[in-house]
């Protein structure tokens, strides 16, 4: 009786092409990540944050504002006119005091209480009512070297003393003499910038007519410094 032997093809591992092929195809498992809603929720709340940012930004920048502008050179006192001044459209800081273009007519007329340049913005600061030389009155200039310049900025209109000293080496009976009139009240109308490598600052006061002379000499034997008054010119 003869047997028949069934073979069965094996690899070098011994085992069967059957097995290798169902090994093969067997897919791998995949834990699927879970959704968190939380998470989603707020990613899209930040992206409408961050848009609703950028809207309000466009906005603030397309803004423009309009104002009064100087459209040539005005000197300390002049009177504005329409010459003088202009309008333009910006795009205004709100720290910028600037005068808007629908109260032009309330400042022409005024004076200049500061020199004012081409294409600068026009504020209140910087006109006035007031008459920076008065009739009656007379206006010395004032050198002031570096250490006799006050750390507060002299402006037009803020009131000053200027104070007689003796001049170096002056004997006692000189300085008897002079005791008779040792200060004179005066205002402010122009100061000058520092001059280049001297450091001297030109101060435009304006005295009374009987002052003006002796303040002059003053000023021409350097026996003269410049105090800034009190607010209320005590």
């Amino acid at each position: 009786m003869s047997k028949t032997k069934v073979g069965t093809d094996t690899t070098p591992n011994g085992l069967s092409q059957q097995g290798q092929v169902a090994r093969a195809v067997t897919p791998p498992r995949v834990s699927a990540r879970r959704r968190r809603p939380g998470v989603i929720a707020l990613s899209l709340a930040l992206i409408a944050a961050g848009g609703a940012g950028v809207a309000v930004l466009l906005l603030q920048v397309g803004h423009r504002t309009e104002v009064v502008t100087v459209v040539r050179d005005v000197q300390v006192g002049q009177v504005l006119t329409e010459a003088d001044l202009g309008t333009a459209s910006v795009a205004l800081d709100p720290a910028v005091k600037a005068v808007r273009s629908g109260a032009l007519d309330q400042v022409l007329g005024k004076r200049a209480a500061v020199e004012l340049k081409p294409g600068s913005l026009l504020s209140s600061s910087q006109v006035t009512k007031d008459v920076l030389v008065k009739p009656g009155e007379q206006v010395v200039p004032i050198g002031l070297k570096p250490e006799q310049v006050p750390a507060t900025a002299l402006v037009p209109g803020q009131k000053v003393l200027l104070v007689h000293v003796p001049a170096p080496g002056a004997s006692e009976s000189d300085a008897a003499s002079d005791a008779a009139k040792r200060t004179v009240d005066g205002r402010v109308v122009k100061a000058s910038g520092a001059a280049p490598g001297s450091g001297i600052v030109v101060v435009d006061v304006a005295t009374s007519a009987t002052d003006g002379p002796t303040t002059a000499a003053w000023v021409a034997a350097s026996t003269l410094r410049l105090v800034l008054a009190a607010a209320d010119g005590r």
